[in-house]
């Protein structure tokens, strides 16, 4: 744990002094409300390739799908209802802190030798509070994201982080490589359910889609 502390608390630094540069116009985005009061604070932490991967996060999802659908997986796309609907995000996307339960679904590919859709079985996160804003890391399985998430409208909020491999015990800082910085939407979308959509991940897939639930 004391390496994710500490990737955490980079971000959480890089986030103070991000407060004084200039912060650039907010994109378009499905959801067409006022960012709150101290948005866009993730801009100045945001490398410029996860800026574009937050920029173009609609076009990602949609290319994800046709993709997944091309190759035979319609039916499973389709039974899973509002959780693969790049639109279905609903107000208030604030995730509490506390134990979930997740799980990851990979839609599209990036060639030919990983399978257009996988949908993997449950594994543990965390969310917890960190300097005014949230953490979130996954504590199980072979690909953990771990890293802050950041406020930005009414329906959405923005993770930046990094991507812990195998049995990895020092998570790379944010920023230092490209292949391991993560950012996607935290979006709610339901009662007691969220997700946490990834567009153009580094590895496999065109999309990682995680769903979070409570623990317990």
């Amino acid at each position: 744990m004391r390496g994710r502390a500490i990737l955490i608390s980079t971000l959480a630094a890089g986030l103070a002094l991000g407060g004084c540069r200039t912060v650039p116009a907010m994109p378009p985005s499905a959801a067409d409300t006022p960012p709150p009061e101290g948005a866009g604070t993730w801009r100045a932490t945001a490398t410029e390739q996860d800026r574009l991967r937050i920029r173009n996060w609609h076009s990602s999802w949609e290319a994800a799908l046709a993709d997944a659908r091309a190759k035979g997986f319609g039916a499973e796309i389709d039974r899973e209802g509002v959780l693969l609907q790049p639109n279905a995000a609903l107000p208030n996307p604030h995730l509490p802190p506390g134990d979930y339960r997740c799980r990851t679904i990979k839609v599209g590919t990036q060639g030919r030798g990983t399978l257009g859709y996988v949908a993997y079985g449950w594994f543990r996160c965390r969310v917890a509070p960190e300097q005014g804003i949230s953490s979130l890391v996954k504590l199980s399985g072979s690909q953990r994201p771990m890293g802050l998430i950041f406020p930005d409208n009414l329906k959405r909020q923005v993770f930046l982080g990094t991507l812990e491999l195998g049995d990895e015990a020092m998570p790379l800082n944010y920023g230092s490589d490209r292949m391991r910085d993560m950012a996607g939407l935290v979006e709610r979308i339901g009662d007691n359910r969220w997700r946490l959509a990834l567009p153009q991940p580094a590895y496999e897939s065109l999309l990682d889609v995680i769903e979070l639930v409570p623990a317990g």
